[in-house]
Formats: structure tokens, C-alpha cells, sequence
């Protein structure tokens, strides 16, 4: 349980660190204006005004207002009141990825055949028992 809850709040944090809360946000948006449009409207009529500029509804305004202050806000420059303190990078950092060096291989040799001069195993050597047993 524990386990399970410490991944929940993992992803939580995750998706509300990208700003995909807005993503679910505007989905919600998207299908609460497509249900009214079908009430009044053919399907591919209701679909089309559903996404287009002219039928955005109030939360798909509050959508784009949010996402565009993220994207100002991360564009800012670095002087502005508020900001990462001078002499300090808040920009993207590209990580590269240098993959690990190979591993050692050992190879294990098999073991040689048996040679001739080497004593057999004394159950190689016997005679299959007869099918019917000898009478006394």
C-alpha cells in the first residue's frame, strides 16, 4: 500500500511539474462544449464548432491565458524581479547520454573430451541384462 501511494504522488507530481493539469483541463473543456453543441447540432457540425477559435468557451480561454504566462514566465530573462539570482543558469540543461563501457566477458571452456587412455565409468562397459530370465 505503501508502495502504491508513494507512486501516485510521484505521478502527481510529475504531471503537475510539466503543467499537464491544463492538458486535462482543456479535455474536460472540449467534452463539456462538445455535449452542449450535440444538443443542438448535427455530430460533425457540433465537432467542428467544438474546435474551432469561435466557440472556445470560458475554461479553454483560462487554458490558453495559463499556458501562455508559463510560456512567458520561462522565457523571462534572468534580471527580472523574482528570478534565479545572478551568476546562476535557470535554462534548459542538456543531459547527454554516454552509455557504459562493455562489460568483461570470461569464457568459460568447456571441458576436453575424454580421451581414450581415461578409465570409463563401469557402467558403460556392462551388457544389457536378457528379456527373459535365465531358468534355474
Amino acid at each position: 500500500m505503501r508502495r502504491r501511494l508513494s507512486l501516485l504522488v510521484t505521478l502527481t507530481a510529475w504531471l503537475l511539474a510539466t503543467g499537464s493539469q491544463w492538458d486535462v483541463v482543456q479535455t474536460f473543456a472540449w467534452a463539456r462544449m462538445f455535449a452542449e453543441n450535440c444538443r443542438t447540432l448535427p455530430l460533425h457540425v457540433a465537432l467542428k464548432r467544438t474546435f474551432s477559435p469561435e466557440g472556445r468557451c470560458e475554461l479553454c480561454g483560462l487554458v490558453s491565458t495559463a499556458k501562455q504566462e508559463r510560456q512567458n514566465s520561462a522565457d523571462a530573462p534572468t534580471d527580472a524581479p523574482g528570478s534565479a539570482p545572478a551568476g546562476k543558469f535557470s535554462g534548459k540543461v542538456l543531459l547527454a547520454f554516454e552509455p557504459a563501457h562493455a562489460p568483461l566477458l570470461v569464457r568459460l571452456s568447456l571441458p576436453a573430451r575424454w580421451s581414450p587412455s581415461d578409465p570409463t565409468f563401469a557402467s558403460t562397459e556392462r551388457a544389457e541384462p536378457p528379456l527373459p530370465p535365465p531358468r534355474a
